[in-house]
């Protein structure tokens, strides 16, 4: 609750202060606000050229601004009237930086006016901006529940970002996309190949592929085209080139799933593996400070126990490979307890003691939890679960598939989240993608393949340019992580 001074309480010398940390959702909500869309002022910019992205400058009216939040909730508080303000804006203040806003009462005038000195300054003691207002003080006590106020989740996916940005940083995959005969499947391989993810060989009929690029005005000449007949030889085709060494990874086109599957997972002549393979979903789900994985949701319909030990030891490796050095892995079900009538709360005690025992490795596993207490520490915390996972699950292990693809499409269209996938454990990547996805879903969804093809192969995440600039650098910065997200929508 937040109360105010009146006029009658207020004395010179009177002085508040408060602390608020720049982060670059802040910035993003000011753009929103202001309609500044100066790239100065916006995230993730490249400002002078170097290959790095630079933090945001924020605002000088951003920074200014601050100072209503002292003198709306502190002093004189709620009910203030603003009258005038004067800044001189002597230092720019970054994303990170921690500000300090500080205002002192210098006059009392007529009318219920006062006069102030405001300051913004780093908590370095630099001077970021000075000034003096003048409000109108309110007359008769006022209390405000600032949890009135409606709350704001920024709709930024910069996981996806990175991820990309990593992928980059290695040598194209050669990849068979199977069947890319229309504008999508073709539009997201070419896509993906400019941006130095694949290399794509396309599987399909010569002719229909060259008129569908010549309709986007776009060139293959950095493409190779293996002719075949129809989608069920294509599909077979790239196992064959997989097999023969020339693919590195299979991207599906204008074909139905099944199809695709059905000789990637052929006993005879298939990319079978050691393990079940499995679908993951990776959600770049705003308001969240690390990407989520899910599985299975497109491929193990009602998984048993010995699947749910490899989708489970699939997904670690992904998370691995996408950069998080021992993912935490949440098995859920509909509670958190343990109970016989509920078979998917058996499957998680099982497979959490399993990875206790070394038989799940490279991630720390706890189940059965419920979905609420696997991502949300206060809900984890009111239910007194005690766990190195609850309230912090980066892959979350579904009970069946219609769990899985609910969950994902839930988030994909309530939460706007964004959804990229990938197929585990054949002998190379399978990349889906949907009509539906959107440019940078694609490109995050070819940059996993890529991303996972080496860490199998080196046993290492990749690191994208900043975080190579920052680790030889030595600089303090932190590139790789995120600010906690504002919640809400923009």
């Amino acid at each position: 609750m937040a109360g105010n001074k009146t006029y009658d309480e207020i004395a010179v010398g009177d002085s508040a202060s408060i602390s608020r940390v720049c982060t670059a959702n802040d910035l993003y909500i000011f753009a929103n606000a202001s309609g500044n869309l100066n790239p100065l002022n916006l995230p993730d910019f490249d400002h002078d050229g170097d290959g790095r992205k630079d933090r945001a400058l924020a605002p000088s009216m951003w920074v200014g601004a601050l100072v209503s939040a002292v003198l709306g909730n502190i002093l004189p508080g709620p009910g203030t009237i603003y009258r005038s303000q004067h800044f001189d804006f002597l230092d720019r203040a970054q994303v990170g930086d921690t500000l300090t806003v500080t205002v002192t009462v210098v006059a009392k005038e007529p009318a219920n006016l006062i006069r102030v000195a405001t300051k913004v300054e780093t908590t370095g003691g630099r001077l970021v901006a000075e000034g003096e207002g003048v409000v109108e003080a309110p007359t008769r006590k006022i209390v405000f529940a600032a949890h009135e106020v409606p709350q704001i989740l920024v709709e930024r996916h910069q996981h996806f970002d990175r991820l990309i940005a990593r992928a980059q940083m290695l040598e194209p995959l050669a990849t068979a996309v199977v069947w890319p005969d229309d504008d999508a499947s073709l539009g997201g391989a070419l896509m993906a190949a400019e941006a130095g993810l694949i290399r794509p060989i396309l599987i399909g009929r010569r002719a229909s592929i060259e008129a569908l690029a010549a309709r986007l005005g776009q060139s293959l000449a950095a493409c190779e085209i293996v002719e075949t007949e129809g989608d069920v030889e294509a599909a077979r085709k790239a196992v064959s080139l997989v097999h023969e060494g020339r693919a590195g990874a299979v991207m599906k086109g204008h074909l139905h799933t099944d199809t695709l599957l059905k000789p990637v997972v052929s006993r005879d002549g298939g990319l079978r593996a050691t393990r079940r393979i499995s679908h993951a979903f990776i959600m770049d789900v705003p308001g969240r400070v690390a990407p989520l994985i899910i599985s299975d949701a497109a491929i193990n319909i009602a998984p048993d126990l010995d699947t749910k030990v490899d989708i489970t030891q699939n997904a670690i490796d992904l998370a691995r490979a996408m950069g998080i050095e021992t993912p935490k892995v949440g098995i859920l079900s509909a509670v958190e307890t343990v109970n016989p009538a509920i078979p998917s709360t058996l499957d998680a005690a099982i497979l959490s003691k399993m990875a206790e025992r070394g038989q799940i490795t490279g991630g720390i596993v706890d189940g059965p939890l419920a979905m609420d207490n696997a991502v949300d520490v206060n809900a984890a915390r009111t239910k007194g679960i005690t766990s190195l996972v609850a309230g912090h699950a980066d892959v979350l292990i579904m009970p069946n598939m219609e769990a899985g693809n609910m969950l994902a499409k839930e988030l994909t269209f309530i939460a706007h989240a964004q959804a990229a996938g990938v197929v585990l454990g054949a002998r190379v990547p399978v990349i889906l993608t949907s009509r539906a996805d959107d440019d940078r879903a694609r490109l995050a969804s070819c940059a996993l393949a890529l991303l996972y093809t080496h860490w199998q192969r080196t046993g290492v995440a990749a690191r994208d340019k900043e975080e190579e600039f920052v680790m030889t650098s030595g600089t303090g910065h932190s590139v790789g992580g995120s600010e906690p997200a504002g919640q809400g929508t923009v």
